[in-house]
């Protein structure tokens, strides 16, 4: 993901990286690989300031400004505002052979290819997990004896075929020629980063020309989507993202002002959380890993401490109105010695950050169920099922990969149509179950779950920051739209992990109004099932504990969740009696060994029973602490 982030990290991360082989293996670099092969025309220039004078690429890439299989055995040369680079063409002949083909077949396209009146290069780069970590590589590569005889083949064959280093390359040969090269990836990961609908579409379309037998002939002018679209499509990815931008242009501005070491090691720390691994998904976990997440945020926040420390606001409060997550609507920051909270006034007035910095965890690591464009793989393998009584079987290639960890997966397929945050307001109908509010299969009798909340008020008070949020909005009662306003006040003191919540519901119906109202948190605790995360209630640990149960109790004014692992607990109080909801979050998604669910985070509702008469007031209270058994 080098093109979406500052290009002073970027060179910051080369020069590194390069420092690091250069003490270690005595070699210094003078190439790289481009992680998912995401290029943009910009990168040659970065990359030639880092000292790097090669990289390697798709043939897509290529193919997408007109070159041809017969044009690209070779290397070409590129460059941006004057700033050269040499560029390998990646094989995508030897990338679908090796290793899922016969030694035999890399061999037959390589003697296909070659030339005693010319010298012709191909090139193969590609991850090391197809040997031995993709599903069924192990046993194919090792057991089988794929990689032995591999390299058998290559040894007898070395009269004609040469292999040789980047570099050895670039001094024996000429560039083929000029070239510039689209925004691009490989084609599988442009595809995954379209929206649901049109990931579809897509497939349809390339069915079409294979059923049409003109794919191969046409498959350069199909392309998906953008490597960016990716903070589009996932709002997590982009909060993720927009922190990381954050702190980012902080420790470059406190760098031009100061030689603090501890700039260096924040800048260290948020390298590591600008590694591509959870910013994307597709047939790989990424962002549906909540551990991948997790390290992401460990390194941010980590960061965000050394920076506060140069700057010596790390015991101070700091109130900040700024378009956070650059989605057009200003967000509210509140930074206490112990807590950081991310509002956002126009959605909901909801909180979408929440890190605690003694542990340097963001308790609102959360993630949405929404559609992708495989789900509809999901039933037609259970339909398949139910009609074969067998399920499909597997192929070779990953990218075709469809098979189930688990029976009855499909019937997890539930959509959110709000971000799985913390203080949602709700106003449920009558006839709602926790089963059903879970599975969203409810209705909302309100406006206010995804309305646009005003800050009506901030205040940085000595010992406290305060803000509080108001929406004019409706409530339906009796067949007709009832006016309703909500203000809720939330304050963070200084000294404490705390965060109170004051919430005043207010009509100016002459008649009462019989309400359900609820107050949505989610938290996102890694581990739904295992024994050292789980609920409590009034300090008694409730009998199905774990942060992936479900369940119900009535008329009580506490719930609160243990994390031993992380040193984590938290405590949510409400002034009034409330029925409490709690239930797990999990998500259907592909991996490298197919379909899975795999839990996210813990809901709970608080909820209440109202007769409106003018206003209605009630405090929530979260307070997050060490665990202490």
């Amino acid at each position: 993901m080098g093109a979406v982030i500052p290009e002073e990290d970027r060179i910051g991360q080369i020069r590194k990286q390069s420092r690091w082989v250069k003490d270690h293996l005595k070699q210094e670099p003078k190439g790289m690989w481009l992680a998912e092969r995401v290029w943009e025309p910009g990168l040659p220039s970065t990359l030639h300031k880092a000292g790097m004078r090669y990289s390697v690429i798709d043939d897509a890439h290529f193919k997408y400004s007109g070159l041809h299989d017969e044009d690209l055995l070779g290397y070409y040369i590129t460059e941006d505002t004057g700033y050269p680079l040499r560029i390998f063409p990646i094989s995508q002949k030897l990338r679908y052979t090796i290793p899922f083909q016969d030694p035999q077949e890399t061999l037959n396209y390589l003697r296909e290819i070659a030339s005693e009146a010319e010298d012709r290069l191909i090139v193969f780069a590609d991850d090391g997990e197809k040997f031995g970590v993709w599903p069924g590589t192990h046993d194919l590569v090792f057991r089988r004896g794929w990689l032995e005889n591999f390299f058998h083949l290559i040894q007898e064959n070395r009269s004609w075929i040469n292999v040789l280093h980047f570099s050895e390359a670039i001094n024996r040969l000429k560039p083929l020629g000029r070239v510039y090269l689209p925004t691009a990836s490989y084609a599988e990961m442009m595809q995954w980063s379209l929206p649901s609908d049109a990931f579809r579409k897509y497939e349809e379309f390339e069915h079409y020309l294979k059923e049409h037998q003109v794919y191969n002939q046409y498959a350069v002018f199909v392309r998906g989507g953008f490597w960016r679209n990716f903070l589009a499509k996932y709002p997590e990815s982009n909060q993720m993202h927009k922190r990381m931008l954050y702190l980012s242009r902080k420790a470059w501005s406190l760098k031009q002002k100061s030689d603090n070491p501890l700039i260096d090691q924040a800048l260290d720390h948020i390298w590591a959380g600008q590694c591509n691994c959870p910013y994307w998904h597709g047939v790989f976990g990424g962002l549906y890993l909540g551990h991948i997440r997790h390290a992401i945020y460990h390194e941010l926040i980590t960061a965000d401490k050394l920076l506060r420390k140069v700057e010596g606001t790390e015991n101070k409060l700091n109130l900040v109105e700024t378009d956070y997550n650059q989605d057009g609507y200003q967000e509210v920051l509140l930074e206490t010695p112990n807590l950081n909270l991310c509002i956002e006034p126009a959605k909901g007035g909801r909180i979408c950050e929440l890190d605690y910095l003694p542990a340097n965890f963001n308790l609102l690591n959360t993630l949405t169920r929404r559609e992708e464009g495989y789900h509809h793989k999901l039933w037609e393998m259970a339909q398949a099922k139910e009609n074969t009584g067998s399920d499909r079987e597997q192929v070779a290639s990953i990218h075709d990969l469809v098979t189930s960890k688990e029976e009855g997966l499909e019937k997890y397929l539930h959509y959110d149509f709000y971000e799985r945050k913390s203080l949602i307001d709700h106003f449920l109908a009558d006839d709602t179950t926790i089963e059903k509010f879970q599975a969203v299969d409810y209705a909302e009798v309100g406006d206010f779950v995804n309305g646009e909340y005003q800050l009506a008020k901030k205040t940085r008070q000595r010992d406290a920051l305060i803000i509080e949020l108001m929406r004019e909005g409706k409530v339906k009662y009796a067949d007709q739209e009832v006016p309703l306003r909500i203000a809720k006040q939330i304050r963070v003191p200084r000294e404490n992990s705390e965060i109170s919540v004051s919430y005043r519901l207010q009509t100016d119906s002459p008649a009462k109004v019989p309400l359900w109202f609820g107050v949505e948190f989610n938290f996102g605790m890694l581990a739904g099932y295992t024994d050292d995360r789980y609920y409590f209630c009034d300090d008694e640990i409730l009998p199905r504990r774990n942060l992936a149960s479900r369940g119900e109790i009535n008329q009580k004014n506490h719930l609160g969740i243990v994390d031993e692992y992380n040193n984590i607990r938290v405590d949510l109080r409400s002034d009034v009696a409330a029925k409490i909801w709690r239930f797990p979050i999990e998500t259907i998604s592909l991996s490298e060994g197919g379909f899975e669910r795999v839990y996210q985070s813990s809901t709970i509702l608080f909820s209440y029973r109202i007769e409106l008469n003018k206003k209605w007031n009630v405090l929530l209270q979260m307070k997050i602490s060490g665990f202490k058994k």
